[in-house]
């Protein structure tokens, strides 16, 4: 990096410590280096993608506004981070706040090669770094399948869906890029629902919607993720559809995820709905226990963090809701650990797990469930195992399996046991009923709600 670049680099420094507080600073702000300037593009060096991560979420703003009034308006910011403190590798990324989101990428095609072609996909996401376990297996092996003959298995459309943190959005990423890396003549395009949207309404502002089309349909794998926003989007739906329907019936493919399953989308018109469950449409659950621990350990290996056994176990034991809150309390730990000098203990990674995430006093049993389902609904627990299909009964059993598959480790044959050895489909009819219920139930939402919290205590 040259010396000019240093210091206008140190110009914004200075501008971030006037605006943010010395603790804040210090943290996030103090080790970033401009790594180079090129093609309007500042490179800043991290020290983890977790620290990436956290500026962009929370102070992208701040720092795109001081880069843009000292480098130029026009500047483009992306991250240098090393991967793999073992092997010293090391990528390189943009911020996706810093980018123009509502242009259509651009791209030429040459001696049957794809070039200059903006895929838009995060290259962090890959099937390398993305730890499978049981809650997640069905969809990453439809997702290979697909990596490997795009449009070509029964698998179109994808529609992957499942709750915040999951693993939706490195799934779908992780097959684009396999695709891109393997193919260079498909046309990969990752795009989020909103920016979909935006581009649509700028296209129809300015009456190039013929042109709009046009591109979409020139697309060989398409991704599109968080669909639900496409809600109450009449317009947008529409010219989705039109879309989806050209590149099904020229066996180009389509992957989509969903905080929900296609039978919960609202506002959605009947139509898409249709189309979206004619390929795979798949859950990936929250990871269980296993699968926290072997991502725990994997984000640790790639950040070069050192953890004793005992505060892997207990991060894997409370950080238990999704890979987002993994990823916060490392980086949370990362930042006191540095602040502090010192090592990162049990002490202290307690106190960061109770900032982050409730912490469980203790092991829920189902026992401890069907007592306080019971307790709640007024009904007998021998009425629970009895064979009475009574509607107020059934409910209270289904009740009782979703608040053991969610609040418990353990089996539909361990739960079984305690409901009246029902069989594992009725099991997986009760849990789905009860979870679809509630997105439009407030009653039961409520009830649920109020049994974890008192399960919880």
């Amino acid at each position: 990096m040259n010396q000019e670049v240093n210091i206008v680099w140190r110009k914004c420094v200075e501008v971030l410590k006037d605006n943010l507080t010395p603790t804040v600073f210090n943290t996030w702000f103090a080790a970033l280096e401009a790594h180079d300037f090129h093609d309007n593009t500042l490179v800043l060096r991290v020290k983890s993608q977790f620290v990436a991560q956290y500026i962009e979420e929370n102070y992208i703003d701040l720092l795109s506004r001081v880069i843009r009034r000292f480098f130029g308006s026009d500047t483009q910011l992306e991250y240098r981070v090393l991967v793999d403190s073992t092997s010293g590798t090391a990528t390189t990324y943009p911020s996706e706040s810093t980018a123009m989101p509502a242009v259509l990428p651009v791209h030429t095609y040459t001696n049957n090669k794809v070039t200059n072609w903006d895929t838009q996909l995060n290259e962090n996401y890959t099937f390398a770094n993305f730890v499978a376990g049981e809650t997640n297996k069905l969809a990453r092996t439809a997702a290979v399948a697909i990596a490997k003959e795009p449009g070509k298995t029964v698998f179109n459309p994808l529609f992957i869906y499942g709750g915040s943190g999951v693993g939706k959005t490195h799934l779908a990423n992780a097959i684009g890029n396999q695709i891109a890396r393997m193919m260079n003549t498909q046309r990969v395009l990752y795009v989020s629902a909103n920016t979909f949207k935006l581009q649509f309404q700028d296209a129809h502002n300015q009456n190039k919607i013929p042109e709009f089309l046009l591109f979409y349909q020139g697309v060989d794998v398409l991704i599109i993720d968080d669909i639900q926003f496409f809600a109450g989007l009449k317009g947008t739906q529409d010219t989705f559809f039109h879309i989806f329907n050209y590149l099904h019936q020229m066996r180009k493919q389509l992957i989509l995820t969903s905080d929900r399953s296609p039978l919960q989308l609202h506002d959605v018109e009947e139509r898409l709905l249709t189309r979206f469950k004619w390929g795979l449409s798949v859950e990936i659950k929250r990871p269980d226990r296993e699968l926290r621990r072997n991502i725990l350990i994997d984000k640790m290996r790639r950040d070069g963090i050192e953890l004793s056994d005992e505060i892997i176990d207990y991060i894997t034991d409370n950080a238990c809701q999704n890979v987002r809150d993994i990823e916060g309390i490392l980086a949370s730990l990362m930042a006191y650990a540095t602040l502090m000098e010192s090592e990162i203990t049990m002490d202290l990674a307690k106190q960061v797990v109770s900032r982050l995430v409730p912490v469980y006093s203790k092991e829920i049993a189902i026992e401890d469930i069907v007592g306080a389902v019971c307790e709640h609904t007024n009904i007998p627990e021998k009425s629970i195992k009895s064979r009475t299909r009574e509607k107020s009964v059934v409910q209270a059993r289904q009740m009782i399996v979703y608040l053991s598959k969610e609040l418990t480790d353990r089996s539909y044959l361990d739960i079984s046991a305690k409901v009246g050895k029902r069989s594992h489909a009725t099991l997986i009819y009760a849990y789905n009923t009860i979870k679809e219920q509630m997105t439009y139930d407030k009653v039961l939402r409520h009830d649920i709600q109020l049994l974890e919290y008192e399960l919880k205590k």
